[in-house]
């Protein structure tokens, strides 16, 4: 975890605090003035109640080495929402039991609590229903895999279906399968999503780089894998309006997720294209350059002899999302006036 800061406010607290700082020494370790020893501890001269909102608001985690009722009363008046409260585990004096007590599952405290207890041989308390009753957390699915959740206001429900062990229908058609090597009882998987909709699930996980009908939304949590390499040819002055306009323009076409963008591909130039650079900022995905002698390896199915004259290469858009996909390509060349052609792959799991 990036920003994890440890507050401790008793001389024993200070000795956790120490041992902690050993096992993990990125943390930082803040205690009282007025307790100093000369340990590699943050000490601080204000209030513990004016610290631990400056540790709640500028940390991933906070940990607190006293009573939990003391750390509730503390951080409740801060609390906003599970996107973005840090994640807070308490511990007790005795290193008996190592608690996490909000954000357990978005903010990461169930697994640094789990992490924690076992180097200090502690009993871990994790209390969220999926992780007590050892089934699948409906928002954390595919974050390890980089998958995004395409609308979350039916995540609490559905995660009520999933702890009542009411029916759940699974369908998938991209992304990696690790995720469900061992799946409950009351979940189902479905090889289309017309079982799906005939099925007798409460509540459905669908996991596809597809646009979905409005009919499953509702009762579905829909996950989006970076499954998706949008090739694009372009001059080097084409502008960000331009090419997001090409691009929305193709997804809408073939019904697909711009969540799913894994890359951009394109070919190399003497300089890279601002558009394109500025157009992989806004969308939070990586631009990825191939020389033109790696593009014309790639059999491609609408070839150029104009692309090949001016760019070395007979195909741009497609062979680039080909090659960095390394699977297959579900949207041949798309044509924009003035020069811009956009052509997109999936990348196979």
């Amino acid at each position: 975890m990036e920003k994890v800061s440890v507050l401790a406010i008793t001389k024993n607290g200070i000795s956790i605090g120490v041992k902690l700082k050993e096992i993990f020494p990125n943390w930082n370790i803040y205690a009282p003035k007025k307790l100093f020893q000369e340990k590699e501890i943050i000490w601080y001269s204000e209030s513990t109640s004016e610290k631990i909102v400056e540790l709640f608001k500028n940390s991933n985690a906070l940990v607190c080495l006293f009573s939990l009722g003391a750390v509730i009363r503390l951080i409740a008046p801060h609390l906003k929402d599970k996107k973005t409260d840090p994640a807070v585990i308490v511990i007790d004096d005795k290193i008996n039991f190592v608690i996490s007590v909000l954000s357990g599952h978005l903010g990461g405290a169930n697994e640094l609590t789990q992490t924690i207890a076992e180097k200090l041989n502690s009993i871990p308390v994790v209390t969220t229903a999926a992780d007590v009753n050892k089934t699948i957390a409906v928002d954390l699915l595919g974050r390890n895999l980089g998958w995004k959740i395409e609308d979350d206001s039916t995540i609490t429900k559905i995660s009520a279906h999933m702890v009542n062990e009411e029916p759940i229908g699974v369908y998938q058609d991209v992304g990696s399968s690790s995720w469900c090597k061992e799946l409950p009882k009351n979940v189902t998987i479905y090889l289309s999503l017309n079982e799906l909709k005939n099925s007798k699930s409460k509540g459905n996980l669908i996991i596809t780089d597809q646009i979905i009908e409005s009919e499953f939304l509702e009762s579905s949590v829909i996950y989006r894998p970076p499954s998706l390499v949008v090739g694009v040819g372009l001059h080097w002055d084409t502008p960000k309006e331009i090419i997001k306009s090409g691009i929305d323009f193709c997804l809408k076409k073939y019904n697909l997720s711009p969540k799913s963008i894994a890359k951009l591909a394109s070919i190399k130039k003497p300089k890279n294209v601002q558009g394109l650079v500025d157009f992989g900022k806004e969308l939070g995905v990586p631009v990825e350059y191939l020389e033109k002698e790696v593009l014309a390896e790639i059999s491609t199915p609408n070839p150029s002899k104009t692309v090949k004259s001016y760019e070395g290469t007979p195909s741009v858009s497609e062979a680039a999302a080909i090659k960095i996909a390394a699977g297959k390509l579900i949207v041949e060349k798309q044509k924009f006036p003035p020069n811009l052609t956009i052509a997109i792959a999936r990348i196979l799991d």
